[in-house]
């Protein structure tokens, strides 16, 4: 028998049982579909925490801390391979107050190498990095929180988020601001002033709720602001350093991380954030495509009693079909092609199913979680509650297929085996 006559011979015998067909498929259909999007959830979720901690934080940055009573040594740790910068951020346990005409506000003062700021490619967002020690370089927010003593006053006295005082509102660049320094256990700031001229600003942060109201300014300063402690009787506050280093791409931040913890130092980097996420969201999606799959075993008993069916109302054709000489191998296959032309279009109805169903969620649910807590912010957040990759596709697709041939192959087992005059006997 041809191919061409063996297709014909099992589309006659779906239009026979339109109905019957139809529900195996849906069966079929809702196994799969059900399979990819409850799997899609956990690569959703997974999708939307790896790009959280990559908005967050450089991607090649690396931060190191040193054992209990040691110091880092730069020296060593400039000979691992791969390190393109690194940044050392110092800063004082002091207040600092910064003055812009009648505008003045308290930020986070920090001192560091500039050249190495640069080579760690410190993005800004508009003006550029320091040359010299006069220059100076202003988080995103510093601005806006320059008040006047009438604004500070407004803001002590309690008022909403939305009435907040603007600040300043023209642009920092260019603009010369003084620094003083006041110890939190005096009640006045110390007579000296500094002056800077403000070249650079920050990036926004990644996070809406940050704000950021730092200053970076060159190490060189740290002698002189320690002196002024001195020159006005005053203990020197503690200072801090923070390390970070830069390597110089993504993909070798794994590998310094593990230079660095041979060498004895605790590390923390993004590469090891996404390594627990990665291991913790694999079980997760195991879990769930295990669940998934349980819907589509369930819907290979409907495919299964579609195709004993099928043999019991054809007894006499496949009697007929040996009497002229038909093959077991022949017969079999029929009934194979039959039950994978099932699982076949379930698959295909059931990817197109899930895709609408993926797009839905992503577009709906965060109106919906909005609506229901009752913020309006929420729908404006960038979050994949499903996602369907390729392979998540491919492996369902063969599951169901798979599952479905294994299906109809027992009863196409069985149509081999019919005796042939018991047939030929069976009434019309």
């Amino acid at each position: 028998m041809l191919f061409k006559d063996q297709v014909d011979f099992v589309r006659q015998h779906i239009k026979k049982n339109k109905l019957r067909v139809f529900m195996t498929i849906l069966a079929a259909t809702m196994g799969c579909a059900f399979l990819i999007v409850l799997a899609s959830i956990g690569f959703g979720i997974q999708d939307t925490m790896r790009k959280e901690i990559l908005q967050d934080q450089a991607i090649t940055q690396v931060e190191v801390f040193p054992s209990e009573n040691e110091e880092l040594n730069l020296k060593e740790i400039k000979a691992v391979p791969f390190i393109g910068a690194i940044v050392q951020r110092t800063s004082m346990d002091t207040m600092t107050s910064f003055h812009f005409e009648d505008r003045m506000m308290s930020g986070d003062l920090r001192l560091t190498d500039m050249k190495e700021e640069e080579q760690s490619n410190l993005k800004l967002s508009e003006g550029r990095l320091p040359k010299n020690e006069s220059e100076i370089i202003v988080g995103y927010h510093f601005a806006k929180n320059l008040w006047t003593d009438a604004e500070r006053i407004k803001v002590e006295e309690g008022v909403e988020e939305a009435d907040l005082p603007k600040g300043y509102e023209k642009s920092i660049i260019g603009k010369e601001v003084s620094l003083s320094l006041q110890p939190y256990e005096s009640d006045g700031a110390f007579p000296e002033r500094w002056d800077f001229t403000v070249v650079g600003v920050m990036e926004n942060p990644a996070k809406d709720w940050i704000v950021d109201s730092s200053i970076l300014m060159d190490e060189s300063w740290l002698p002189k602001l320690t002196a002024a402690y001195e020159a006005n009787g005053e203990q020197v506050p503690e200072i801090y350093t923070n390390t970070k280093i830069y390597t110089s791409s993504l993909e070798h931040v794994k590998s310094v991380t593990k230079d660095l913890k041979d060498m004895g130092y605790n590390v923390f980097s993004v590469s090891e954030q996404l390594e627990q996420i990665d291991v913790f969201f694999m079980a997760f999606k195991i879990g769930l495509i295990f669940v998934g799959t349980i819907a589509i075993l369930i819907s290979s008993i409907g495919i299964f009693n579609t195709m004993t069916m099928a043999v019991t109302e054809r007894t006499r054709e496949i009697g007929v079909m040996k009497a002229i000489g038909a093959s077991p191998k022949l017969i079999e296959r029929l009934f194979l092609m039959e039950s994978a032309w099932i699982g076949i279009i379930g698959t295909l109805l059931a990817i197109v199913i899930s895709y609408a169903v993926s797009f839905l969620a992503n577009w709906l649910l965060p109106l919906v979680v909005g609506a229901a807590l009752g913020e309006d912010e929420f729908s404006d957040l960038s979050i994949t509650f499903s996602l369907i990759p390729w392979q998540l596709v491919l492996l369902a697709s063969a599951m169901s297929i798979g599952v479905a041939m294994i299906s109809g192959w027992r009863p196409a087992r069985k149509a081999t085996k019919i005796d042939v005059i018991q047939a030929l006997r069976q009434e019309l």
